[in-house]
């Protein structure tokens, strides 16, 4: 992975709006998920997820770092004790984009209440927005997006779509002192604005594709 400082990035990235903040190339993405050690530990010997990790219920993933870092309070948090960095083929991240309903109602996409419903019950990726957080965890104005994942589509994240899987758990407990205050200092992984490329996957999160 790539770090730079924290405070050169942030003035690079916008301020307001819906966003995905990710590190990626040409043919992959990092995405984020934290765990107990059992689980972390399965992930990294075998480089997919299995022993403990649960296929039967909704998995999170999140492509931007700090929204982690809030989540998991900068692996402070228990059963969050280790972040690991899933490096997952940028096809199929395209193809999740494409499949994701939103968590709640979206009059803009769905006509009808009862649209949506059906579109939630039925899917296999689950979409959210939320606030981004600062690296204290303070909200900030822009929005960040996470999927859920289960079924089918949360059987090829796990096992068959993995790039890499990287434990960052020490990363960031360097990194975490650093957190507080104005983090002049802080390190995290480079992250860019990312743009969907298919139209499918653009329109369904309600973002516009890249050119």
């Amino acid at each position: 992975m790539i770090y730079r400082n924290y405070a050169e990035q942030a003035r690079t990235w916008p301020q307001t709006g819906r966003h995905i903040l990710a590190q990626f190339d040409d043919d992959s993405i990092y995405v984020y998920q934290a765990y107990r050690p059992a689980i972390a530990d399965y992930a990294i010997a075998h480089q997919q997820f299995g022993g403990e990790f649960s296929f039967s219920r909704m998995s999170w993933i999140k492509p931007n770092f700090l929204w982690m870092m809030y989540r998991s309070g900068w692996a402070t948090k228990e059963g969050q004790e280790r972040v690991l960095a899933i490096r997952l083929r940028r096809s199929f991240f395209e193809e999740l984009l494409g499949a994701a309903v939103p968590s709640s109602f979206a009059p803009g996409r769905f006509a009808r209440r009862e649209d949506w419903a059906h579109a939630v019950a039925k899917s296999e990726v689950r979409l959210q927005w939320d606030p981004d957080h600062d690296p204290a965890g303070t909200p900030l104005p822009r929005r960040a997006l996470q999927l859920g994942l289960r079924g089918e589509m949360l059987r090829r994240y796990a096992t068959t779509e993995v790039l890499a899987i990287v434990d960052v758990t020490a990363f960031v407990e360097a990194q975490r002192p650093a957190a507080r205050g104005v983090a002049v200092q802080l390190m995290t992984p480079e992250e860019h604005v990312y743009r969907p490329t298919a139209v499918a996957a653009g329109e369904a999160v309600g973002l516009a594709p890249s050119a």
